[in-house]
């Protein structure tokens, strides 16, 4: 594997070819780190996957439970419905909608993806923390996240 040598001016531009309106369809943005051979030797200490894959079923379950389909499938109705976040989560996301100019469709997406969060937590509400980590990974999209 080659190690890119662009410029960031390079890698700028080159984020600017994706077109907004397709960045909005896409619910998760992250930028992934290049691990070090060390910490590859080392390991990582982190969660197993057996244990993810065990809280990824018991959150899929509940959405089903909750409204027949996961969380990714609701309607706009079904969005307002079953994603309605606790208040201070609800200011959290006003807040990045304005001061990060996303669109109406961002604000729906935001929603699920905070709800699913949710789940994979256990919690019953949409809580602030949940918000903030659904906005997070939405910060890609406008070079809102920076090395």
């Amino acid at each position: 594997m080659r190690l890119c040598r662009c410029t960031p001016h390079q890698i700028e531009q080159y984020k600017r070819r994706v077109s907004g309106p397709l960045l909005d369809r896409i619910d998760l943005q992250i930028e992934v780190p290049r691990v070090r051979v060390e910490d590859l030797a080392r390991g990582s200490g982190g969660e197993s996957t057996a244990r993810v894959a065990e809280r990824v079923l018991r959150a899929r379950t509940r959405q089903l439970e909750r409204h027949g389909k996961p969380n990714g499938h609701l309607g706009l109705k079904e969005t307002e419905r079953w994603c309605r976040p606790e208040p201070e989560a609800g200011r959290l996301l006003e807040h990045a909608l304005e001061r990060f100019g996303l669109s109406a469709r961002a604000y729906h997406r935001l929603l699920r993806v905070a709800r699913t969060i949710a789940d994979l937590e256990g919690a019953a509400e949409i809580r602030a923390p949940h918000m903030a980590e659904a906005v997070q990974y939405r910060a890609l999209e406008r070079g809102l996240v920076r090395d």
